[in-house]
């Protein structure tokens, strides 16, 4: 379910700290409900890939298209990174930040900043942007936890701002759906079988 923008600014995350001059483009709740410790299986189903991969054919279809046409207009090459068109937001994180345990991502574009018991931030960027994913672990409606996720982008100028508008659409009609279904799928057998990561 998407989330007005203040379920994300409201919260006090680190993440602030550091993505001042980022915008939040969009905030989801994610369907994992748990309890107060369960926040590792989310760092870990999003690290090793099964929660995070959208498994239906329209999403499968136009994340490739996406690839494809970054490839020709060049818009993912090395130049265009993190360190490379940008530096890496581990630059600005305090001491404390810099020395959390961080994930490597088997299938999504993002290298970790940070992990702590109730956040994980990653970043990436390309020719259009610099984008900040961020998991959080917070209590629901009901009295227990669940995740969710801001996604913060720092367009890069008239292109990168044309870009977000042209795939906006696509994202919340497609690929967020496709993504959400896959995640309440594979989120209770994740949860069982997966042992709580080191934070």
């Amino acid at each position: 379910m998407r989330l007005p923008i203040t379920a994300h600014t409201s919260q006090p995350w680190r993440i602030h700290e550091v993505t001042a001059d980022f915008r939040v483009e969009d905030v989801w709740a994610l369907p994992t409900p748990g309890g107060p410790d369960d926040f590792p299986h989310l760092v870990e189903g999003f690290a090793s890939g099964p929660l995070s991969a959208g498994s239906s054919l329209p999403a499968r279809i136009l994340l490739d298209i996406r690839w494809k046409i970054g490839k020709v207009l060049g818009l993912d090459g090395p130049s265009t990174g993190v360190g490379a068109r940008v530096p890496t937001l581990r630059h600005r994180l305090p001491a404390d930040l810099l020395d959390t345990a961080r994930p490597t991502f088997k299938s999504l574009p993002f290298t970790a900043l940070y992990v702590t018991n109730n956040e994980l931030a990653a970043e990436v960027a390309n020719q259009t942007m610099h984008g900040v994913m961020h998991l959080g672990w917070v209590l629901d409606h009901t009295g227990g936890y669940r995740g969710q996720m801001a996604v913060l982008v720092k367009p890069n100028g008239l292109l990168g701002e044309s870009y977000m508008a042209a795939i906006k659409p696509f994202r919340y009609l497609i690929v967020y759906p496709a993504m959400l279904r896959q995640i309440e799928r594979n989120w209770p057998s994740y949860r069982r079988r997966s042992a709580p990561a080191e934070i």
